[in-house]
C-alpha cells in the first residue's frame, strides 16, 4: 500500500469515551479529526463511570484535595500533574455545564457534592449514579454534530505507522476483516485500559490494552504497567466476564460492608486498594468468595432516587440494598500505569499522544483516587489538544509503503498483544500477577 492510498486526515482518534471525544471537541474546527472506536459508541468503559467527577470548589480546599490524591496514590504521584489537574477542574465543569452536561442539584438549586472513600470533603459532582454516561452521552452527540468530525465504528487499530521514532498514523482493521491505513499529522490514543484481558473486571470485554502492546512493539515509554487498580465492591455472580460496578458513592452516601456472620469489617471510606485487601482478608478468612454490602440510612424509595441504575441492577439479581445483604466481590477496574507521558499528554514518539485510561502522566500514582479519572482524562485530553492545535512545524509525510498483506488475523494480533502485556506486567510485578492476573481470559 502506498501512500497515495491512504485515508488522510489532520488528527486521527483511537478511542471515542471522553478522553477522545473532549480532545476532538477542543481541537479547532479547521482541523480534520477521524474518530475511531473498537465497538459501538455506547460500549465504552466511560459510559460505565457511575460515581461522578471531581472538582475544586474553592481555593480552601486546594490542600486538602491535593493531599487526598496523594495520599491515595501513596504519593508516588506526579505532583506537577496533581496541580494541574486540580487548578483545572473548574474550567473543566464549566466547560461541561455550557456545553449541556447536567449535574445533580439540591433543593436550593447548587451543586450537590458527594463524598466517596478517601476524601476528606464533599468534591465531587454527579449526574444520579451515571455521571459517566451523561457526559460522554453529551460530548457524543455534539462532536456528531461537527462538520470536521468523522466517527467509524467497529474498527481496531492492529498497529502504529513511524519511521525514526516519529509517528505517522495507524493500520486498522474493520468490521468485515478488511485492513486500511490513517496518515494524520497527529495521532492520540485514547483506548482505555486492560480489563478485557482479565477473567473478573469491570471493563468492557474489547478494551484490552491495544496501545499498550503495540508500545512495547514499537519501543515507546510505559510506566508503572503494574499498577493496576481492583475494585473493592462489583455485584457478585458466578459467572465470568464483566462485572457491574457498585459505586464507591454508595459507600460514600453510608453503606456498610459486612462478613459472613454479618459483623462489619473495616472503615468503608479508605482508599480501594485498603477496602480491597480487607475483603479479601475477610473472604480467606471465611473460605468464601465475597462479602457483602448493604445501605441501611436510607429507604428504598431514596436509594431509587439517588442510585437508580445501582438500585435496579441489585433488585434483578434478587436484592434491594437498603434491606438486604447484596453479596460483593472486588474485581479488576482501572490502568493507574500506561503509556508515559507529559502534563500535555505527549509520548515518547514524536506526533503521537495518549490520553485518559491510555496514558500516565502520574497524576494517580500507585493507586487512584475516587472519581479523579473523568476529571484527568478532560483536562490532559484538552492539554494534548492545545498543543496539537498550536503545532505549527512542518511534517515530513516520507513514510515506507506498508504490505497490508504481511499482518496476521485480528484474532491473531490481539492474542499477541495480550501475551505482550501479561509478559511485561508478570516481570514488573509477579506477585500482583499472581495475585489477580494468572486467571486472566
Amino acid at each position: 500500500m502506498k501512500k497515495e492510498e491512504f485515508i488522510k486526515t489532520d488528527t486521527v482518534i483511537v478511542g471515542s469515551g471522553v478522553a477522545g471525544l473532549f480532545a476532538a471537541l477542543c481541537l479547532p474546527e479547521n482541523n480534520k479529526i477521524l474518530v475511531i472506536t473498537k465497538e459501538n459508541l455506547d460500549e465504552c468503559d466511560s459510559f460505565l463511570a457511575q460515581g461522578g467527577v471531581c472538582v475544586l470548589k474553592s481555593f480552601d480546599d486546594f490542600t486538602c484535595y491535593f493531599e487526598d490524591t496523594m495520599k491515595a496514590g501513596h504519593y508516588e504521584n506526579n505532583p506537577e500533574a496533581v496541580k494541574v489537574m486540580i487548578e483545572s477542574s473548574p474550567d473543566i465543569i464549566k466547560t461541561l455545564v455550557e456545553l449541556g452536561v447536567e449535574f445533580d442539584v439540591g433543593e436550593n438549586g447548587s451543586f450537590d457534592y458527594t463524598r466517596e472513600g478517601a476524601h476528606r470533603q464533599k468534591r465531587i459532582l454527579h449526574h444520579k449514579d451515571e455521571t459517566g454516561k451523561e457526559i460522554t452521552a453529551t460530548l457524543l452527540s455534539i462532536a456528531m454534530q461537527r462538520e470536521n468530525i468523522t466517527i467509524v465504528t467497529k474498527t481496531t487499530m492492529v498497529d502504529l505507522i513511524e519511521k525514526n521514532n516519529e509517528c505517522y498514523g495507524i493500520v486498522c482493521e474493520d468490521e468485515y476483516g478488511e485492513k486500511g491505513a490513517i496518515l494524520a499529522r497527529d495521532i492520540i490514543l485514547a483506548t482505555g485500559g486492560i480489563g478485557g484481558l482479565f477473567k473478573n473486571s469491570t471493563n468492557y470485554p474489547h478494551i484490552t490494552g491495544d496501545s499498550f502492546a503495540l508500545s512495547l512493539k514499537h519501543g515507546i515509554e510505559l510506566q508503572d504497567m503494574n499498577y493496576i487498580q481492583i475494585h473493592p465492591t462489583t455485584l457478585y455472580s458466578k459467572k465470568g466476564g464483566m462485572r457491574f460496578l457498585i459505586s464507591e458513592s454508595v459507600r460514600g452516601e453510608g453503606a456498610i460492608l459486612l462478613n459472613e456472620n454479618g459483623e462489619r469489617f473495616t472503615d468503608e471510606l479508605q482508599p480501594r486498594d485498603v477496602v480491597t485487601n480487607a475483603i479479601v482478608e475477610e473472604m480467606k478468612k471465611f473460605g468464601v468468595d465475597h462479602v457483602y454490602l448493604t445501605l441501611p440510612n436510607m429507604t428504598s424509595e431514596e436509594a431509587k432516587l439517588r442510585f437508580p441504575n445501582i438500585f435496579e441492577a441489585c433488585m434483578e439479581e434478587g436484592y434491594d440494598i437498603t434491606k438486604d445483604k447484596v453479596p460483593v466481590t472486588p474485581a479488576q477496574h482501572y490502568m493507574m500505569g500506561g503509556v508515559k507521558t507529559d502534563i500535555n499528554g505527549r509520548t515518547s514518539m514524536k506526533h503521537l499522544f495518549a490520553v485518559g485510561e491510555t496514558a500516565c502522566n502520574g497524576v494517580h500514582g500507585k493507586n487512584r483516587l475516587a472519581s479523579n479519572s473523568l476529571l484527568e482524562s478532560l483536562v490532559f485530553a484538552k492539554r494534548a489538544a492545545d498543543v496539537i492545535a498550536n503545532d505549527k512545524e512542518a511534517k515530513s509525510e516520507d513514510i515506507d509503503p506498508i504490505d497490508l498483506d504481511s499482518y496476521p488475523s485480528r484474532e491473531e494480533i490481539l492474542k499477541e498483544f495480550k501475551a505482550l502485556i501479561m509478559e511485561d506486567i508478570k516481570k514488573k510485578d509477579g506477585e500482583f500477577y499472581a495475585k489477580w492476573c494468572n486467571d486472566e481470559n
